[in-house]
């Protein structure tokens, strides 16, 4: 009795295990992934206005069509790069993913509390390169650090009405994400 119901608890630990390191291995083994997904359809370092979604035909899985949505694919091997984003009538939010969909960091317009969301995304090492300028605080100069060179940006703008879709789309179309210059 003690020796069947030890074979029971080993093989629900054995089963435990297995199905925990599959859950934990499955992001890495995705080969169409976000990146992988918008790769085709986006430049580096450009933003990019996707296609309206429309039910059954979304790039990526649970699309609001409320939103209009712009991605930049960057890459920050060639130096730092800036993100200048006018915010829209409704509700405009960025959000930051590293190269495995990894989310990393996000802000909205009224975390901004400007007309345009202006920030600067580098790795830690070009952070440290950064000269310190007494004059330029952290309000004046949003700086975002990457865990990684590579990944994507989101760029969302709401339409509350669908009549208010064009002017969402406008705002993420005067979007840039560039490579700073020196």
């Amino acid at each position: 009795m003690v020796r069947g119901l030890l074979w029971i608890l080993a093989a629900v630990l054995l089963g435990g295990i297995v199905h925990l390191s599959t859950v934990l291995a499955m992001p890495q083994a995705a080969k169409q992934d976000a990146y992988s997904r918008l790769a085709p359809l986006t430049p580096v370092n450009t933003m990019v206005p996707l296609a309206l979604t429309k039910a059954g035909a979304e790039i990526m899985p649970f699309m609001d069509p409320a939103f209009a949505t712009a991605v930049c694919r960057y890459d920050l091997s060639g130096g730092p790069l800036k993100l200048i984003a006018p915010v829209s009538q409704a509700y405009t939010s960025v959000t930051f993913y590293t190269r495995r969909s990894v989310a990393f960091y996000a802000i909205n317009d009224r975390a901004a509390g400007r007309r345009t969301i202006e920030l600067d995304l580098m790795t830690a090492a070009q952070h440290a390169q950064v000269p310190e300028d007494e004059e330029i605080t952290a309000a004046d100069r949003l700086i975002i650090e990457s865990p990684t060179t590579m990944g994507l940006i989101v760029l969302r703008a709401l339409a509350p009405e669908s009549g208010l879709m064009p002017m969402a789309r406008q705002a993420l179309a005067t979007a840039k994400c560039q490579i700073q210059s020196q």
